[in-house]
């Protein structure tokens, strides 16, 4: 089931190609005040249409849900958001920023 890594880069280049494309167009709409039609978008990339996610799932084989979900080319599942920072400067980014935020209610000290 595992695509060829190359033509997997050309899928996810062009998914997110057309991703960009069709939010740009969506914002230049809603900055118009959603007058008129929205421009009309790019046609959909068609060796994009069969895309799977291919995440390796916990049983060890790839996942087979539909991988067009997200623009990286993975599924709801494997394409979420991020988990938080892993460097150690992100890390330290973040704890710095939560010390500068002040308590409210009740815990005020």
């Amino acid at each position: 089931m595992t695509t060829d890594p190359i033509l997997r880069a050309r899928q996810v280049k062009a998914l997110k190609a057309y991703y960009k494309d069709s939010t740009e167009r969506f914002q230049e709409w809603v900055a118009g005040g959603y007058r008129g039609q929205p421009r009309e978008c790019l046609p959909y990339p068609e060796f994009c249409r069969d895309m799977k996610c291919e995440a390796k799932t916990r049983s060890g084989h790839p996942c087979k849900n539909d991988g067009t979900s997200w623009a990286n080319g993975r599924c709801k599942y494997h394409g979420g958001a991020s988990t938080g920072p892993v460097t150690p400067e992100g890390k330290k980014r973040v704890s710095m920023n939560s010390r500068r935020q002040t308590p409210c209610g009740p815990h005020k000290t």
